[in-house]
């Protein structure tokens, strides 16, 4: 039996190191949790990844990416080298950037270091 079509969203955290995937519903439950290290061997990988998400949930998905440092492209967001369609979209996957979430602890604790040093 066919469920409805129900367009789950990805989030993409990209750091030198890995790709944080996480996929959820409308509603806010996550559908899957991933941390994958070190580089794919295939360029197309995590796009791939993306559309047979998006193949499953029987809709379109977007990604929203958030990189805070410079990535390399076999990271998997695209074709090597090709910096003007990075990353890569498809017919069942688009994607976003948005802005890294700055570090509030750090923030804090610079502050207080500010606060309570010699005066």
């Amino acid at each position: 039996m066919h469920s409805p079509r129900r367009s789950w969203s990805a989030t993409l955290e990209v750091t030198p190191q890995a790709i944080k995937v996480v996929v959820t519903e409308p509603e806010g439950d996550e559908v899957l949790k991933a941390v994958f290290s070190g580089a794919p061997d295939h360029p197309r990988a995590l796009l791939t990844l993306l559309e047979g998400l998006a193949l499953w949930s029987g809709a379109p998905m977007c990604a929203a990416i958030s990189a805070a440092h410079p990535v390399s492209h076999s990271l998997g967001l695209g074709r090597f080298g090709d910096l003007d369609h990075w990353p890569e979209e498809s017919a069942l996957v688009s994607f976003q950037f948005v802005e890294p979430a700055r570090r509030r602890r750090r923030i804090r604790q610079l502050q207080s270091s500010r606060s309570t040093g010699p005066s």
